[in-house]
């Protein structure tokens, strides 16, 4: 990789030194926390191969758009951006553009981009991130396009150049693939199986991080819990946990099935794990569930909520939420609703079922109407809009140490921030407490916001 790196840089620097201008690139992201994670691993490669930063794709030469297939509607949007592209191409035929990710893992999508957009130069899927410094250099040197799915080892290799987002927080991932093969999931398919990095490289990234200044770290995989890089997961926490400074430590996504005893005491005895588990339900059906192929059902699911509880009385627990199964009644739903009622979740990511091509799911009868699953969907959000204002209005009066990130998108009178708890806080205070843990104490709650004052 360092030779093509090398290669492009040369030619970067030649056209710097003839122009006095640097050769721009832009990483437009579609998708989950790990597609972000890859995508600063990619701004970083750009970074290395001398390229500056572009403020958006108009004033771009090179454009990497990173796409997620996990819903179809992922799929479109990704390409409706590129379609967009067409023009830039047209006035700089220099330009070149290339699309990685989930999406282009899938033969179908690669042959419609060989098709249907001849400016497209290139294509790699996730497990080729390392290549794409070869794939860009070829592309240069020979003007050809290049479109295939790549043969990669089980290996995964360390060390790529990483352009971070924030300096405050980091994504960390741990673990690439998953092996869970839900019915309605395509992951498996594009991401590949399950390969975890060695747990000594983890702990050398993370403490590096927070020696720099991160107090925000998110430990990333399809499937965290199945994590094993030369330790388990658990034994990953307490080693992390062992890292001097002042920071936080949090992991996405969790599998029920997974989850340990193990883990949970790690946690519960970690003075850096944050007091938050996401831990995906789908459903409340068991019915629903072994379609799904969740290996898991209610009953299972409710006892690690339980010793999560009793391990760690203040824990916040998010889930996610699928809506319209193939074969969801009315009652299965309705089992759904009365899990929320039950546990009090803090907070939920909630999706409408669409198939998607390739997974068992697609191919199940007895699809949901659209209108019963947007109905649906409204009940669900509607009953955990109250939740969420419930839990957080018992947070007024009370002090939070609230991870200062910066000046609010929306309001830039307001500082945001998140908790331990990884609720969003909006309060006013001077730039300078940017980065820092600060005391603010809540005054105001919404469903899925909290305002709040320095404490004095």
């Amino acid at each position: 990789m360092d030779k093509y790196i090398q290669t492009v840089r040369q030619k970067n620097d030649a056209f710097f030194a003839e122009t006095a201008r640097r050769p721009t690139s832009f990483v437009e992201t579609f998708g989950c926390q790990q597609n972000e994670a890859d995508s600063e691993k990619l701004r970083g490669m750009a970074d290395a191969m001398g390229y500056a930063q572009a403020a958006d794709a108009a004033h771009a030469d090179l454009i990497i758009v990173n796409t997620c297939a996990i819903r179809e509607h992922a799929e479109l949007r990704a390409l409706s951006t590129i379609g967009q592209y067409k023009h830039l191409k047209a006035k700089n035929p220099n330009l070149r553009i290339g699309v990685c990710g989930c999406m282009v893992a899938q033969e179908h999508r690669i042959e419609e981009l060989k098709r249907s957009y001849p400016y497209v130069d290139f294509t790699f899927e996730p497990a080729a991130l390392d290549l794409f410094p070869e794939i860009l250099c070829e592309a240069l040197e020979y003007g050809k396009r290049s479109f295939s799915i790549r043969q990669t080892s089980e290996s995964i290799r360390e060390g790529l150049p990483i352009l971070r987002e924030s300096p405050i927080k980091a994504w960390v991932s741990i673990m690439y693939g998953c092996n869970n093969f839900c019915a309605y999931c395509i992951v498996p398919y594009v991401r590949g199986r399950e390969r975890s990095r060695d747990f000594s490289c983890i702990v050398e990234e993370v403490r590096a991080l927070v020696a720099s200044g991160t107090r925000d770290i998110t430990l990333l995989g399809q499937n965290v819990n199945s994590y094993n890089g030369g330790c388990s997961f658990a034994e990953l926490i307490r080693k992390l946990s062992e890292i001097d400074g002042d920071f936080r430590l949090r992991f996405m996504t969790s599998h029920p099935k997974d989850v340990s005893d193990e883990l949970i005491a790690a946690m519960a005895e970690s003075s850096h794990a944050a007091r938050q588990f996401h831990l995906p339900m789908q459903s409340g059906s068991d019915r629903i569930l072994t379609t799904m192929n969740r290996r898991y059902d209610m009953a299972r699911y409710l006892n690690i909520v339980h010793k999560l509880r009793a391990a760690i009385p203040d824990i916040a627990l998010t889930t996610d939420i699928i809506v319209g199964f193939p074969g969801e009644t009315e009652l299965d739903f309705e089992q759904t609703l009365n899990i929320l009622r039950e546990v009090r979740f803090d907070m939920l990511y909630s999706f409408i079922y669409s198939p998607r091509k390739g997974t068992p799911a697609a191919a199940l009868d007895n699809p949901v109407s659209e209108a019963d699953k947007s109905a649906r969907m409204q009940r669900l959000l509607t009953l955990q809009s109250e939740i969420s204002l419930e839990i957080n209005r018992r947070l007024i009066g009370k002090t939070a140490v609230v991870l200062a990130e910066g000046k609010s998108k929306n309001n830039p009178d307001f500082m945001t921030g998140r908790t331990e708890s990884n609720k969003l806080v909006h309060f006013k205070a001077p730039d300078s407490v940017t980065g820092r843990f600060t005391p603010i104490r809540i005054v105001r709650a919404e469903p899925y916001a909290l305002y709040g004052e320095l404490e004095n």
